[in-house]
């Protein structure tokens, strides 16, 4: 594995030497987050990617990449999505949404109606391997939130109603942390304009982050492993925290000085309820319901992959001091 200080300093998380090439991928979800380091990780492997994506003029920088193909069109559409996989025996399934806004962006749809069509659409074209991305604790039955309950019910659909030719593996990460994340990052963001004392909803909720290049080297290396068929790997970091822990690490690697105030249940609840009210939902009180359940592992999942969990430490200060450091030089440029 690369070294996490050197792979802090890049915007995309790269591992190489798996060994796993020559297989053409179609990826939903490969514009976001996690599905730019996987297909970066993928293709530096030798592999070719196809991108799904509603307007690839936004992607432009993935346009270049030597291996990455990026296909326009709506994912949702059944006829699309059979003539997208066309040709290509691995399907990746990223695709996910922490909040609901509206029907064309429900957790039904966005999880299990897609997850529906990519099940139709490998069939169709008789694809060999489906990797879908999951959540920790997601629970068809028993979980607490329509986020986790909706996840469970698309993990659960793809193990079992997949075709028999295809072979398919999930992964349930916890909190996903990588440069240009949305945890660490927001964190940072809303410290920054949050005047005195940070009132912290749920602020014993409790987290293993997980690194987003482990994330993408778990897919990769169990591409073409078949003792992974069929099995779902819970992914998570060497080290628990609880939010509020978190929360005052992100305070403290970005050089601000805040009191972190938890609140308690039901406190929680009326913030959760209020902001979800908000637009862009930065909380929500389906978001408070996940937070009820650890989002810590079980098993080692990336121990049981031969991968080697990277701690917070090894990356998150790389990126965080580079934000600071890039707003203090603009404020610089505004006084002169």
């Amino acid at each position: 594995m690369t070294d996490p200080g050197k792979r802090a300093g890049g915007k995309l998380a790269v591992n190489k030497g798996n060994g796993l090439t020559n297989n053409k991928i179609c990826i939903l979800g490969g514009t976001g987050f996690v599905g730019r380091h996987l297909a970066m990780q993928l293709v530096t492997s030798g592999n070719h990617c196809r991108i799904l994506t509603r307007n690839p003029r936004r992607h432009l920088d993935l346009r270049v990449v030597n291996g990455i193909e990026l296909r326009r069109g709506d994912i949702f559409d059944p006829d699309w999505l059979k003539a997208a996989f066309q040709g290509y025996d691995t399907i990746i399934n990223l695709v996910g949404i922490l909040n609901e806004s509206g029907p064309n962006h429900s957790f039904q749809r966005a999880h299990v109606t897609l997850g529906n069509r990519v099940l139709d659409a490998c069939r169709e074209n008789n694809a060999k391997r489906l990797l879908h991305m999951s959540a920790l604790h997601a629970n068809e039955a028993n979980g607490p939130s329509s986020y986790l309950k909706t996840k469970g019910e698309a993990e659960n659909r793809a193990h079992t109603l997949a075709p028999p030719q295809m072979k398919v593996t999930s992964f349930r990460p916890s909190v996903i942390f990588g440069p240009g994340d949305s945890f660490f990052n927001r964190f940072a963001d809303l410290l920054r304009i949050t005047p005195g004392p940070f009132p912290l909803a749920c602020p014993d909720a409790r987290f293993a982050p997980v690194y987003v290049g482990d994330v993408a080297e778990a897919f990769g290396r169990a591409l073409n492993d078949r003792s992974t068929w069929g099995k779902h790997y819970e992914l998570c970091g060497p080290r628990d925290f609880t939010l509020k822990e978190l929360v005052q690490y992100t305070a403290t690697q970005t050089g601000l000085k805040r009191q972190i105030i938890g609140m308690n249940d039901r406190l929680s609840r009326f913030q959760a309820r209020l902001l979800g009210m908000l637009p862009g939902k930065p909380f929500s009180f389906d978001n408070y319901l996940s937070l009820q359940v650890a989002s810590t592992c079980s098993r080692d999942g990336l121990g049981e992959l031969g991968i080697k969990a990277t701690d917070i430490d090894a990356v998150v200060p790389f990126y965080l001091s580079d934000r600071a450091e890039r707003r203090r030089y603009q404020q610089l440029r505004k006084r002169h």
